[in-house]
């Protein structure tokens, strides 16, 4: 690519990270270390290096040593792998070749070959971070040629702590509060729960329609396209019958099955293939069943969407699997994915976390409801057999209570509260 087009490009990108305003987001990021943040698209991950790129100038660091790139540009659409050794000549020009320049690559997963460059690099100690949306990064192969020279770091789309403090209002809602405090926070949850939490929605009136943009970036750009699949059709159905699912394990077999009997008949594997495509693109993430055999773990899942947003824009009736799917990715957040699972072996429990030795379970509400609260509460006595010591939280959507049943004390609390509580997930 032409060495004066792309100089040209990196000091106009400059204006991305000098002139954004910044909502410092809730992670820990260490000065020595290479980063590689992953996620779904929109989801902040050029933020995070902003966020690193203006810690750096305040620590004095000129902005002439600064070489950030980001790989959507429409400009760089033909670029190669030979050219990133392009950019890293014009950045030690820029910065002066007494200097070492920081690298940032956003969205670099679009350069096929990227991943010896960036090991390169970091083999030659220079700071370089990454951005990517396509699980693809993190493949055993990747890894291996990464050679653990990257932090892996997900972003997610805000916490609700995050999305307080991105509306302008960072009180501590937890000590409640005045009529109207406690009016505001409720409303702001709703808000929160119904439309997600993608920074960029915080600032815009028509949510639903923003929403709709990223699905159809992902859905289009990020599985359609990349991988050149020709049956739309069957990608947009399995993604509607995923999130009928939400709240419970589909295997594979069934998600076949069910696609045939709606007029769309593809192989399994053909199913499988497309599931991955869907987990690549960060749109999905599944739980496994800590109580399952090995294989029942890997082909029967519980799906969830990386945000309630987009759950809401493939179904009609939908608070109480957004309800569900919102405590999963908060548990995902704090426990780490491969830490979360869901318990199902005679008795269902929705979120096992092991190493807290923490069952969770999530219904609207259940006070009122005799019913509801029998299956709940028996589930928990049940799981008591299997595991003694086991802690037990029931996350509603806005009822709060203690409930002692058998010599088991359960924690009734509202989705709110819990969301803000970070401090100790089972004690309120």
């Amino acid at each position: 690519m032409n060495r004066d087009t792309l100089k040209q490009i990196m000091i106009d990108q400059k204006e991305s990270y000098l002139n954004n305003p910044l909502i410092p987001r809730k992670y820990f990021l260490e000065e020595n270390v290479n980063y590689c943040f992953v996620g779904i698209r929109r989801t902040g991950k050029s933020y995070m290096m902003y966020q690193k790129i203006q810690s750096l100038i305040e620590k004095g660091v000129p902005v002439s040593q600064i070489v950030y790139v980001n790989f959507e540009d429409e400009r760089l659409l033909e670029i190669t792998s030979d050219d990133l050794n392009i950019i890293l000549e014009i950045g030690i020009e820029l910065s002066g070749t007494a200097n070492r320049p920081y690298l940032f690559f956003d969205e670099i997963q679009n350069i096929d070959g990227w991943e010896k460059f960036a090991r390169r690099m970091a083999d030659m100690k220079y700071r370089i971070d990454i951005t990517g949306s396509n699980s693809k990064m993190l493949s055993n192969e990747i890894a291996s040629t990464l050679g653990g020279r990257f932090v892996i770091l997900n972003v997610y789309p805000y916490s609700f702590s995050e999305y307080l403090v991105a509306n302008h209002k960072d009180k501590n809602y937890l000590n409640v509060i005045s009529t109207k405090d406690r009016a505001e926070v409720l409303s702001l949850y709703h808000e929160y729960i119904t439309y997600g939490a993608f920074p960029e929605l915080v600032d815009i009136r028509n949510k639903r329609s923003f929403l709709n943009s990223i699905y159809q970036t992902v859905y289009l750009g990020d599985i359609i396209t990349r991988n050149k699949i020709t049956n739309a059709f069957a990608v947009r159905l399995i993604l509607k019958k995923i999130a009928e699912s939400v709240t419970r394990p589909l295997s594979f077999s069934r998600l076949t099955n069910i696609l045939k009997n709606a007029g769309a008949s593809l192989g399994k594997q053909t199913v499988i293939n497309y599931v991955g495509y869907m987990t690549d693109s960060y749109l999905l993430f599944t739980l496994r069943n800590y109580a399952a055999k090995l294989i029942e773990k890997e082909t029967s899942p519980k799906y969830y969407f990386m945000d309630t947003g987009l759950l809401g824009l493939m179904l009609l009736d939908c608070q109480s699997a957004q309800l569900e799917n919102l405590v999963a990715i908060e548990l995902v957040r704090r426990y780490g994915i491969e830490n979360v699972y869901f318990f199902e072996n005679n008795v269902e429990i929705d979120f096992y976390v092991p190493s807290e030795q923490l069952a969770i379970q999530v219904s609207m509400q259940i006070l009122d409801n005799i019913d509801t609260k029998e299956r709940e509460t028996k589930a928990f006595t049940k799981l008591k057999n299997f595991i003694p010591d086991i802690k037990c939280l029931l996350i509603t959507n806005s009822e709060e209570a203690v409930l002692e049943c058998n010599d088991i004390v359960i924690d009734v609390v509202p989705a709110w509260k819990w969301l803000l509580d970070t401090a100790d997930t089972s004690s309120h």
